[in-house]
């Protein structure tokens, strides 16, 4: 990966964020992280 499509993608990730924010006051980035925590205890079970 170069620098530059890692900066692209960081800032995609940024502004998704931004509007979520914006948009939703978070709602899903809020789900979105505890679903990603249910998937590494699921993932810690398995192990």
């Amino acid at each position: 990966m170069t620098n530059q499509i890692a900066i692209v993608l960081g800032l995609m990730i940024l502004a998704a964020i931004g509007l979520d924010h914006y948009a939703n006051d978070g709602a899903y980035l809020i789900f979105l992280a505890k679903k990603g925590l249910d998937l590494i205890e699921w993932m810690a079970f398995w192990r």
